[in-house]
């Protein structure tokens, strides 16, 4: 299955990117599982996403749980929580 994917604010710094397309394997139906998938890649990819990180996420631009499930030509996000003043 092929999603886009978004980073933003401090995660779309540390990673040095802004948007990519990707091709999942079969197994990752979920947004927490392409997470994972994510920081299988190692390096800053396992240091920014990794579990305990601190990070929100959207499925087609609203706010989800890591439960939600994917769909073929999908947009999942990921950004820091924001605080506010």
């Amino acid at each position: 299955m092929k999603i886009e994917l978004r980073f933003f604010a401090a995660v779309r710094e540390a990673l040095g990117v802004t948007h990519e397309v990707v091709e999942l394997p079969e197994q990752v139906k979920t947004v927490g599982e392409v997470r994972s998938f994510l920081q299988s890649r190692g390096g800053l990819w396992t240091e920014v996403l990794g579990p305990g990180k601190a990070l929100r996420m959207a499925y087609g631009q609203v706010m989800c749980e890591p439960e939600t499930e994917i769909e073929e030509g999908g947009e999942v996000a990921f950004f820091p929580p924001v605080t506010g003043g």
